[in-house]
């Protein structure tokens, strides 16, 4: 065995240790097929006032920028669909299932960085950097280039064993290691993802206008949501989980093993009542560590404002 194949055999080993469910590894180089969708997009204003999407384009498009000498990209997937759901009745207030418990963000960086530590104790000195969805990192594409799944017509990575619901964190490595390839794309003529979202924010077949998406009105976006698209939230209050939720390949979605990624106990019994008189007190012990937190209260509380004001209506 190659000393190449052994590393790269040690690092997959050491990323399921540690927990993650995938691990798959791409030749760090230009994302030639993406520049330009990645281009186009920008120029359509399809980000909507996400203007660090447009930041560092150059960075976005070649790891090598990132990381001095960068050989390999490392990707890994976290499942995060919960045994448990939260209430999803239609008079529900929902919550992204993404955001029941910990902050992903933390939670893969500290992974990332024992696997980080494995590598350094095993093989060397190995220089690279972790990369958790924070930096000007196209992880869905670095996970397609892996083989880990592919992109779907909602433009999320779908992966046929476990379905979409996991998060994605990168390792930029300047060492060497195998490849693997790309899998074919198993959407076939499926559309009901597309069918399914109630702003039609997917324009298109693998085209989501970011500006249009539920997830943008109440996370992103800071002033207030536009009345043209009252009424059409289906009363998720942060984040939406309506194209994957539809999705076929949810089918193979199972529970996650990772309990930070658990509801805080109250969660499970939250009325709507309990949503709408939220205080500052109980805002910051349920979503302590919650992704929840980039609303800020004001935030879920403008949005929560606007999901009752599509039942008086």
């Amino acid at each position: 065995m190659s000393q190449t194949s052994r590393y790269t055999q040690l690092i997959k080993a050491e990323a399921t240790r540690l927990g993650f469910d995938f691990c798959g590894i791409a030749k760090a180089d230009f994302l030639d097929e993406e520049a330009p969708r990645l281009e186009a997009w920008l120029k359509s204003g399809m980000h909507g006032q996400m203007n660090y999407m447009a930041n560092h384009f150059d960075k976005r498009l070649d790891p090598r920028l990132l990381v001095d000498d960068a050989k390999s990209v490392v990707t890994v997937l976290l499942n995060y669909y919960p045994e448990q759901k939260l209430p999803e009745g239609s008079d529900d207030i929902k919550l992204s299932k993404y955001a029941y418990g910990d902050d992903y963000h933390f939670v893969i960086k500290d992974k990332l960085k024992d696997l980080i530590a494995y590598i350094h104790e095993e093989i060397g000195e190995v220089g690279g950097r972790a990369f958790v969805d924070s930096a000007p990192v196209m992880d869905k594409a670095w996970a397609k280039r892996s083989g880990l799944g592919w992109v779907g017509k909602h433009t999320n990575l779908i992966n046929r064993q476990i379905g979409s619901y996991f998060f994605i964190g990168e390792l930029i490595l300047d060492l060497e290691l195998e490849p693997d390839g790309p899998i074919t794309d198993y959407c076939g003529t499926c559309t009901r993802c597309i069918d399914a979202c109630p702003t039609d924010a997917i324009v298109g077949p693998y085209v989501v206008d970011g500006s249009k998406c539920i997830s943008y009105y109440t996370i992103e976006l800071k002033e207030a949501i536009p009345n043209e698209v009252q009424g059409k939230f289906e009363n998720w209050a942060f984040g939406c989980d309506i194209c994957q939720d539809v999705c076929p390949w949810n089918r193979f979605a199972r529970p996650h093993q990772t309990p930070a990624f658990d509801p805080h106990p109250d969660l499970a019994t939250f009325t709507n009542n309990d949503w709408q008189e939220i205080t500052e007190e109980v805002f910051r012990e349920v979503f302590r560590r919650s992704a929840v937190k980039r609303t800020k209260l004001a935030g879920l509380k403008r949005n929560i404002l606007f999901l009752q004001t599509d039942k008086e209506e």
